[in-house]
């Protein structure tokens, strides 16, 4: 048994294909199959059912496929210990974000962290947070920028910031008269919203309590994945949004204007940095944090007179 042949039943339990797992390790079909076959031989089972497309592992293979990430994990920490010795830290570093933070966080923190890091092949992916959760489990990602709690036992939630949610209105808005709003005000108004896939849209969802009550009658949903879009269809027609307070930092003054802060307990989603509980690139991953801790308001950071809202 090799640490090589460990890698190759990791990349095709990854990808469900030798063809897709052999141009990943940059080796030829024929040897990377030639390696799972002795390696089978070797412990005297199967570890892919490769009757089915896509393959899948047999059900000892998923065990095996387990304790082999365990194992080159464990291995790259070796590579680490000697990185971080010598005041260092290379190779890649891939970070998945959620949409609808990832432009308003990361050019705030990633040129202190890049300077602090300039070996370190920084790879930023935005996804939704069912891919990035995916993503971290296959080993694809070293840690994601999520919403949370996600309620995963296979994951590792380290909270860092607290961020309110506004209101977004139309001058047209009867919420444009108040200083302060409810989740009752926004209920009863024209409502953006971003589409299925995004947490933030269960978020909204559950600050304005529509799950429970679509009405009243006229409420329309515009679909959306760009907070962006959200904004300028407030901007050029009625209606409300929910947008995170990060996102309006660029607002003009007239826009300004049109945000409303809800009453206390102001709703709230908990942006934390997520990996797996076995995972790697610990000092890029505790600079990460501490960078973004930094980057934040100082009041994002408590959780007083504050409600989190969740996503599910």
């Amino acid at each position: 048994m090799t640490l090589t042949q460990l890698e190759y039943i990791i990349a095709v339990d990854t990808y469900r294909s030798f063809v897709a797992a052999a141009e990943k390790c940059f080796v030829t079909q024929p040897t990377l199959s030639m390696q799972i076959q002795k390696l089978e031989e070797s412990i005297g089972a199967r570890i892919f059912d490769r009757s089915r497309q896509p393959i899948v592992p047999t059900d000892v293979g998923v065990e095996i496929i387990k304790q082999a990430r365990v194992v080159l994990t464990e291995s790259r920490k070796i590579n680490e210990l000697v990185q971080l010795k010598k005041g260092e830290l290379e190779g890649e570093f891939r970070v998945g974000v959620i949409p609808t933070i990832a432009p308003y966080l990361l050019p705030k923190v990633l040129g202190k962290f890049m300077q602090r890091f300039p070996k370190l092949q920084l790879q930023i992916w935005e996804y939704t947070t069912e891919i990035i959760i995916r993503e971290l489990k296959a080993g694809l990602l070293d840690c994601g920028i999520l919403s949370t709690p996600v309620y995963d036992a296979a994951l590792v939630e380290r909270p860092m910031f607290y961020e309110p949610f506004v209101a977004y209105v139309s001058s047209e808005s009867s919420m444009i008269a108040k200083k302060e709003v409810t989740s009752d005000d926004v209920l009863g108004d024209k409502l953006w919203l971003l589409t299925e896939g995004h947490c933030m849209r269960g978020q909204v969802l559950n600050i304005c309590q529509r799950k429970r009550n679509m009405e009243p009658e006229g409420t329309f949903e515009y679909n959306t994945g760009s907070v962006e879009t959200l904004k300028r269809m407030v901007d050029s027609n009625a209606g409300t949004t929910i947008l995170p307070e990060l996102s309006i930092e660029d607002f003009d003054e007239d826009q300004l204007a049109r945000v409303r802060y809800f009453r206390a307990p102001e709703p709230v989603r908990e942006i934390s940095l997520v990996t797996t509980h076995n995972f790697l690139k610990k000092a890029a991953i505790d600079a990460l944090e501490k960078e973004i801790r930094e980057s934040v308001p100082k009041r994002f950071k408590s959780r007083k007179k504050k409600d989190v809202v969740g996503f599910d």
